[in-house]
């Protein structure tokens, strides 16, 4: 792999996946049309994601921390019985909410082969562009709720989990469908924001575990590792460039851009494929 089909790669991968227009409907067009085909190394598939992942863990680092401390303090509460007693802290409900969230993801698993052979239809990647655009024209709807992360209740979790789920097919954004869910949930939209990238975390940790088998089998090739290095980190800086976007944009703007242009992206793409 060259070092600038790395890097575009890495940039790609770090703006579509949390800003609200699809990282893998965007990959597979790429691949579809222009031959960019990042699945030709597991490895390289798994450091971008990875590069990702870290962009959320240093933007939401607070957060990150909160939640590693609550998940023992917990253990700890259960093992001791102290739980119904003293109750919980901010970072074990955040810990909770977002297992809870993650849950229907689990089922999810089963159409890993479906969701990879849809990847292969273009046309069928434009369909769900446009459904994508629906979705951020709704979101734009919904008005702002009241409900915090502080208060919110198991149910309100596991919603924004079941519509994340939409998310596992080519073409759905996972930020804006999370978004769209938490605030469909009542959430308020800093919460909703919130909520949408700490869910990133599992999601992403999950879909690389699955990748495992394959890694380890293929493993790192070191004429490759110049291409990976300058990928992840263009992946590292553009996702936390994207994360900085999204947040100032669901707080003071509309996603009306992103609904148009993932519009406008999915009739390209169906309209080329007919063609080609």
């Amino acid at each position: 792999m060259s070092v600038w089909k790395a890097i575009f790669l890495g940039l790609l991968q770090g703006f579509t996946e949390f800003l609200p227009v699809s990282s893998s409907g965007h990959l597979a067009v790429a691949q579809n049309f222009f031959g960019f085909d990042s699945g030709q190394s597991v490895t390289f598939t798994v450091l971008l994601h990875l590069g990702t992942l870290a962009a959320v863990c240093i933007m939401y680092r607070r957060d990150v921390w909160m939640i590693i401390k609550g998940f023992f303090t917990l253990v700890g509460k259960l093992f001791t019985g102290r739980l119904r007693r003293e109750g919980l802290e901010s970072g074990e409900r955040l810990f909770l909410l977002l297992a809870l969230a993650t849950l229907p993801l689990l089922p999810a698993v089963l159409l890993e082969s479906y969701v990879e052979s849809l990847s292969a239809v273009s046309w069928a990647v434009g369909v769900l562009l446009l459904v994508n655009g629906a979705i951020l024209f709704l979101s734009d709807k919904l008005s702002s709720g009241r409900e915090s992360l502080d208060t919110a209740g198991p149910g309100k979790a596991l919603l924004v989990g079941v519509v994340q789920m939409v998310a596992i097919f080519p073409g759905i954004s996972r930020s804006g469908s999370t978004i769209t869910g938490g605030l469909f949930a009542g959430f308020r939209r800093e919460d909703a924001v919130r909520f949408s990238f700490l869910l990133s975390i599992p999601a992403i940790l999950g879909a690389n575990l699955l990748k495992l088998p394959d890694l380890f089998e293929t493993g790192l090739g070191g004429e490759s590792a110049l291409p990976m290095l300058l990928g992840v980190t263009a992946a590292l800086l553009s996702g936390i460039a994207a994360i900085r976007l999204l947040r100032y944009i669901t707080k003071n703007k509309s996603f009306t851009p992103f609904s148009i242009y993932c519009a406008l992206a999915g009739a390209a793409v169906i309209a080329a494929d007919l063609l080609r």
